[in-house]
């Protein structure tokens, strides 16, 4: 596995996956709205809830240090710098164009849900982004595939309550073809797709933000 990999990543090749045939080997369900300024997007704020065999080995690290609020900060803090380092795992495009996003965020926690871990975190833009006439894609995926990473409902994207009547958001699930299927659900647990492949981009959803 690569070293520039994040700390998501290497815990779940420890886990024991009952998929181990197949990718992806983990589900994190995403949860995300726009934070806007003045018509202009400054921010996303993202919440990604991790299933449980993806959560196991952080929540087995909090509990070692009786879930005290400094674990729990210390392991958000590495998690966030490692997200960073791989553009959070998200790619924005406006008009065509891709956007870019400033260093790691201020805001951002781990917490616990039941037996599932939840990162919380405001993506930062590295400027305000003009909404007015402007259409918007945001996808979000592990390259790998190893990670599946999708909002479960229509309504997992939202719109602050300014821009809803001037903008309208609409969330694409690719359907790839049969032999791009074969391919993912021959690849074992320790199984890495070739680089170039892109396979998450392949299964990415895309976002779009279309605005009058």
């Amino acid at each position: 596995m690569m070293a520039s990999m994040t700390r998501i990543y290497v815990f779940l090749l420890c886990l024991m996956s009952p998929l181990a045939g197949a990718h992806p080997h983990s589900f994190i369900d995403l949860n995300a709205s726009l934070l806007t300024e003045k018509q202009a997007l400054i921010g996303i704020k993202m919440v990604w809830l991790m299933d449980e065999l993806t959560s196991a080995e952080l929540l087995h690290d909090a509990a070692l240090a009786k879930n005290s609020a400094g674990a729990w900060k210390s392991m958000a803090d590495e998690i966030m710098e490692n997200a960073a380092a791989q553009h959070y795992f998200t790619q924005i495009n406006s008009g065509g164009q891709a956007v870019s996003l400033s260093a790691k965020p201020n805001d951002y926690s781990l917490s616990r849900l039941g037996n599932k871990a939840v990162l919380s975190f405001v993506l930062p833009l590295e400027k305000p982004l003009p909404l007015a006439n402007n259409v918007i894609t945001i996808s979000t995926y592990e390259q790998s595939y190893y990670v599946d990473m999708s909002y479960i409902t229509d309504d997992a994207f939202s719109l602050p309550t300014d821009i809803t009547a001037s903008c309208k958001v609409s969330i694409h699930t690719p359907k790839p073809d049969a032999s791009l299927l074969t391919y993912a659900q021959s690849l074992d647990k320790d199984d890495v797709p070739e680089e170039d492949m892109a396979l998450g981009s392949k299964f990415a959803q895309t976002v779009t933000i279309a605005c009058k």
